[in-house]
């Protein structure tokens, strides 16, 4: 049966813009392997963030519909905490030897990698293959866990998204233009669109990520997937000279006016809205605004008007255009001592069924695979889709493997640079020197 993806726009997870969390008590509340041994679990408990919904309702729906014979025997049990609190209440139940069956991953992968090493979060990649449905885990995805949890499949992806430009076709098709494929086009395109009184880009300065995320894009077309991660090793610095060349281009950007005015003022819901509304021709997000995109109460400008591009080449560079950056939003894992048969048989029946259950009653895409036949709500929904199926290596964002004070400073320093008011030398110098303050 054909189902069509409901068009209410769905809470957003903040993993893209978290890293916000104190990890001080770590070593204390994870230390040593635990209190007493397993102990097979009463239910199928699970922590979330009251923030995100999508989960918890699904999963609902499924211990109804498709998972209810795994719910006989394992209830569905959730319980839920403020985003900013989580990381605090799981190093207090890490602490206890009390996490529960199913979690949401911290905030930071750090905290979730420490607590793989103390044995307390269950080798996802084992037990899958165990269960036989590691298979149903789209490729991409497991790639990106893996980038961001050193190389381990630590979460499981109820999210995925990758990251991209939409753009409005309508504007593009009136003024001659067609999706740029290279760097020096984009500039190009945006320098037609400004002179005819057309805003070429929305952003929010205020979050600050949207604009660092331009700058990681052109890392990675300019120098390859593994620019960032050089950083993060110490093989390389933001201040070398080819690292402040990406800050350079994007500040650029914001010297020609192509962010309009007062970008360090606008804040995410505003810069959704410029770009819905018409009022400007591109956007850089993530594939979690399909949602909004799909809604037409937001949707001004019609989802049949939204197409969608990669971040385009960079002459001369080492990265391709079919390496998208990607997150899996915020992870969900399981505790090792609690993972006995009837865990399993819930998470085998995540695995197969709570792709097509996500995309059809909440228009969320996840790195499971879809397993049933789920009417698009629109073209672009379909073309991003596609893209996650087709994708075999991903990449980071800007501050995916910084510290949490780098993050920071990098995040509260972007309007800055776009302003004018920070140059691109002393922008990255400034996250550089918090890089090796950690």
């Amino acid at each position: 049966m054909s189902l069509r993806m409901p068009r209410a726009r769905r809470t957003r997870l903040s993993l893209f813009a978290a890293g916000t969390a104190s990890l001080a008590l770590l070593a204390t509340a994870c230390g040593g392997g635990g209190g007493s041994g397993a102990s097979a679990p009463a239910d199928f408990s699970y922590l979330s963030v009251t923030e995100n919904t999508t989960v918890k309702t699904a999963l609902t729906a499924m211990a109804k519909g498709e998972c209810e014979a795994a719910n006989d025997a394992l209830p569905l049990k959730v319980e839920t905490v403020p985003q900013a609190s989580l990381d605090q209440k799981l190093q207090l139940l890490a602490g206890q030897d009390a996490l529960p069956v199913q979690f949401a991953a911290g905030n930071a992968p750090a905290l979730t990698q420490q607590l793989a090493k103390s044995g307390k979060v269950a080798d996802l990649e084992k037990e899958l293959t165990s269960l036989g449905v590691l298979d149903q885990l789209e490729p991409a995805a497991v790639s990106t866990v893996k980038a961001l949890y050193g190389g381990k499949l630590e979460v499981l992806p109820y999210e995925y998204n990758i990251e991209g430009i939409f753009y409005n076709k309508k504007i593009f098709q009136e003024n001659g233009l067609r999706a740029p494929g290279t760097w020096d086009e984009l500039v190009s395109d945006a320098a037609t669109l400004k002179a005819k009184g057309i805003q070429p880009f929305s952003a929010s300065g205020q979050q600050g990520w949207p604009l660092t995320r331009l700058i990681s894009g052109y890392l990675y077309r300019s120098l390859g997937p593994d620019a960032l991660r050089k950083v993060a090793d110490g093989k390389a610095k933001l201040t070398d000279p080819e690292y402040v060349r990406a800050a350079e281009e994007i500040a650029a950007l914001g010297k020609k006016g192509y962010f309009g005015k007062g970008v360090g003022s606008i804040d995410y819901d505003t810069s959704m809205n410029q770009f819905l509304a018409g009022k400007a021709a591109m956007f850089y997000m993530g594939s979690w605004a399909l949602a909004n995109i799909a809604d037409d109460k937001q949707n001004k400008v019609g989802a049949e008007n939204v197409g969608f591009m990669p971040f385009p080449a960079v002459a001369n560079g080492k990265g391709s255009a079919d390496q998208y950056p990607s997150n899996v939003g915020l992870g969900i894992t399981l505790g090792a001592k609690s993972f006995d048969r009837k865990t399993g048989d819930w998470v085998s029946c995540i695995a197969k069924n709570y792709g097509a259950t996500a995309l059809k009653d909440h228009g969320s895409i996840s790195g499971f695979k879809v397993n049933a036949e789920v009417r698009d709500a629109n073209e672009v929904t379909t073309q991003v889709r596609d893209t996650i199926s087709a994708s075999k290596q991903n990449v980071l964002w800007f501050e995916a493997l910084f510290s949490t004070k780098a993050t920071t400073v990098s995040q509260t320093n972007a309007a800055g640079l776009v302003a004018g008011s920070l140059s691109p030398e002393k922008f990255m110098q400034t996250v550089q020197d918090a890089l090796a303050a950690r």
